[in-house]
């Protein structure tokens, strides 16, 4: 049976690294931005994202897009 996906929800998560802990190992925190279009584009969600993150006093580490769907068999 084919599988149909139903795309529910799309977020941006931004993770910056905010300084170094006492073991010299380096300290992260993270921004979830929600309710981007589920059907934007990544290039789109990608170039967004760095603008919103050079908005920040901190270094910018990683970029994730985080999509949530539901999946269900076709009858």
């Amino acid at each position: 049976m084919a599988v149909v996906v139903t795309p529910l929800t799309s977020k941006i998560k931004l993770q910056f690294q905010t300084g170094v802990n006492g073991e010299g190992k380096p300290v992260y925190k993270s921004k979830t931005i929600s309710k981007v279009k589920t059907d934007a584009a990544d290039q789109d969600v990608l170039d967004v994202a760095a603008a919103l993150a050079e908005l920040s006093a901190y270094t910018l580490s990683a970029i994730s897009r985080i999509d949530d769907s539901d999946l269900a068999e076709q009858a």
